[in-house]
């Protein structure tokens, strides 16, 4: 809603608003010199009343436009990481049970270990940091051996932005297969890949094949149970182990209508992240056998993440998986309704069959006159917040503190930008 208000009635307007913080209000000036205040809600409610004030604004007002600035609605698409702890999770927090969680003790954190390993069909798990750690220590454990070497795309998360740690730190060696658009790899790349062991003079040891479930790059693409489980053969056809980068994997899970635990059946061991879809403002829980997660322990000791009274991170996690699982459908859904207003926005272009899940990617067209930083800095003006993949290219990130209300008005905030190129 749009309500335009002289100078007068402002203090009183932006009162209001303040009382209704979940309306998410925001104030901008507009070329007609207007003060117009939004307030949305996804409360349908009758109070909400579009009322019109049109006399221009005299100099004494001016300095509304700084107020106006400073309760800006923002919309944060930059990915499902922004999110906000929930008041049920602060409460969890601020009343968890805590002991020490390197002496094993912290009952907090058994708990979610020994909920995230039921959830998965696991023998255990272990909390850790972040999802890179989860990743290294991951692939640290298969490949113990220095000289290692591991297979996985070439588009993958561990492969690009975690900072090579597996190299850095564990002296494996990546072997990338091309990932198609749909975050698999050929299954014949797979397999030529694999060292022959008569060549162990010259050549690493293959000894890990890493799948990505949901793809990020590949814009948030489900891997099928079929897909999943033929990797889950061949790998051990040859005598090696198979990890999933599981940081979406719930989310994968409810877009393709499958429990969570067939999606990583065929897997050793598996990354789940926490603080992505899941909502909650830290960590992630790594699964496996219980000799895995026995080496796991000692390597999450080693790198630093061993923590105390982990608890109080750990009990935002439970309500994580209590609470948030169930709204993944309503990101989805809110990504689609994004793809398909995007598909309308001349100048712009998106492939709508590519959004499986809450991640959108679109390109800009020359015919629009603009780049993606150029863009991104127009909308960050209009309070959307995006992030761009390169010259020409954006990627939004829907998550549940996204409303289809903010859908919407994000989309005209780009139509918008576009349109004043």
């Amino acid at each position: 809603m749009q309500i335009a208000v002289p100078h007068c009635f402002l203090l009183l307007a932006l009162f209001s608003c303040a009382l209704h913080t979940a309306h998410r209000t925001s104030v901008s000036i507009f070329r007609s010199q207007k003060i117009v205040i939004r307030c949305s809600s996804e409360a349908r409610s009758s109070r909400q009343i579009e009322r019109f004030f049109s006399r221009p604004r005299n100099p004494q007002e001016q300095s509304a436009g700084v107020i106006a600035k400073m309760v800006m609605k923002t919309v944060d698409l930059r990915s499902d990481t922004v999110t906000k702890p929930t008041e049920a999770m602060r409460a969890a927090m601020a009343n968890a049970e805590v002991d020490d969680d390197v002496l094993g003790n912290d009952p907090t954190c058994l708990r979610l270990e020994t909920e995230m390993a039921r959830i998965m069909g696991k023998e255990a798990a272990l909390f850790v940091p972040s999802g890179t750690m989860g990743n290294l220590i991951s692939v640290l454990v298969h490949c113990d051996i220095r000289g290692s070497e591991v297979i996985l795309g070439d588009k993958s998360h561990i492969h690009i932005y975690e900072n090579g740690g597996i190299s850095t730190i564990g002296g494996v060696h990546p072997r990338t297969v091309k990932n198609n658009r749909d975050g698999t790899m050929d299954l014949d790349s797979i397999e030529a890949s694999i060292r022959d062991p008569k060549g162990e003079l010259c050549y690493p040891t293959t000894r890990l094949i890493c799948l990505e479930n949901t793809h990020a790059n590949c814009g948030g693409r489900c891997l099928s149970i079929e897909y999943t489980d033929r990797v889950g053969e061949l790998a051990k056809k040859h005598g090696l182990k198979l990890h999933i980068d599981g940081a979406r994997i719930f989310n994968a899970a409810v877009a393709l209508g499958v429990p969570v635990h067939r999606l990583v059946q065929a897997a050793d061991s598996v990354s789940i992240c926490l603080s992505k879809g899941l909502g909650a403002p830290v960590g992630s829980v790594i699964v496996g056998s219980e000799s895995f997660i026995k080496k796991a322990r000692i390597m999450r000791k080693t790198l630093g993440g061993g923590m105390r009274q982990v608890g109080v991170l750990c009990a935002a996690g439970l309500v994580a998986l209590q609470e948030n699982v169930g709204k993944l459908k309503d990101d989805h859904r809110n990504a689609e309704i994004f793809a398909d207003g995007l598909n309308q926005i001349k100048g712009l272009k998106i492939d709508v069959s590519s959004v499986d899940t809450n991640i959108v990617y679109f390109d800009i067209l020359e015919s629009s006159n603009t780049t993606a930083m150029k863009l991104c800095k127009s909308l960050e003006e209009r309070g959307i917040l995006v992030m761009p993949d390169s010259s020409s290219r954006i990627r939004i990130v829907t998550h549940h503190q996204i409303s289809t209300i903010d859908v919407q008005y994000a989309l005209s905030c780009i139509q918008q930008a576009i349109s004043s190129v």
